[in-house]
């Protein structure tokens, strides 16, 4: 049973805001409006508080996410893709996957298994969030081509570890 306390204060931050990346990287590669963005936010962070099972590493991910939206702490702060660094959604992918590493480094590989599907379920929920293109809804994909290539982009990152 992997905790907090097998990963030093920075690996846990990343842990901890990689759910939030994982829906980060989904408005990332088709930007909408700001109630779009809202929308998906919320849904990265519904999923942050959820995890899909009941890993103890999971469940403390969870736990801490939530006091930090209770406290009103910002789970991503710190961390933000640059200009320098090359374009915002494969840093983002690269983020992921060295979270991934990390925790598949120190967990078992059933509860670093469990990580990357929760990472992908986060994205997931972010693009199911919001309809993208149309007008005033009509026409508008659930999720656009550009959503589901992000997808299968988040889903590599965390399996290819």
């Amino acid at each position: 049973m992997t905790t907090k306390t097998d990963f030093t204060d920075e690996e846990w931050a990343r842990i901890v805001r990689a759910p939030l990346v994982a829906g980060m990287a989904i408005s990332l590669a088709d930007p909408g409006g700001p109630i779009e963005a809202a929308k998906e936010s919320m849904a990265a962070l519904k999923s942050a508080t959820n995890p899909p099972s009941r890993e103890q590493l999971l469940a403390d991910v969870a736990l801490e996410v939530q006091a930090m939206a209770q406290q009103h702490q910002n789970p991503l702060k710190g961390y933000r893709p640059t200009s320098e660094g090359g374009p915002p959604g494969e840093q983002v992918l690269a983020e992921l996957g060295a979270v991934q590493g990390i925790v598949s480094a120190k967990a078992s590989p059933e509860e670093a298994a469990a990580f990357g599907r929760w990472l992908v379920a986060s994205a997931q929920g972010a693009a199911d969030a919001a309809k993208e293109g149309g007008f005033m809804g009509f026409g508008a994909e659930q999720v656009s081509a550009r959503e589901q290539a992000m997808l299968d982009q988040v889903r590599q990152a965390v399996t290819a570890v």
